[in-house]
């Protein structure tokens, strides 16, 4: 799994029938000691209702297909849970809503 940043959305007006009606996200992956970007952005299918700047959990690979919304869709990336607290060592590093 991946911790990532909802940094954008991609809107496709023409894509596979079995994509219709999903929102797709921007997500950048982030260190989750500092919450720095950590990687190259990815194109997420959003499960979930994220918004823009949530820190996201996000699934990839055959994974990604697993969730209610992406069974059996051409998903590599899905966004399948909006963190409301990271831990690391007993200390939280992240916490929803405080800056």
């Amino acid at each position: 799994m991946i911790v990532a940043r909802v940094i954008g959305t991609v809107v496709c007006t023409q894509k596979d029938s079995k994509l219709e009606g999903v929102k797709f996200q921007i997500c950048m992956p982030i260190s989750m000691t500092d919450l720095k970007a950590d990687g190259k952005p990815l194109v997420a299918v959003d499960t979930v209702g994220a918004g823009a700047g949530e820190l996201v959990l996000i699934c990839s690979g055959s994974s990604a297909r697993q969730t209610s919304r992406t069974t059996n869709t051409p998903t590599d990336a899905s966004i399948m849970g909006i963190i409301d607290t990271l831990e690391l060592d007993s200390t939280i590093t992240y916490r929803k809503g405080e800056t």
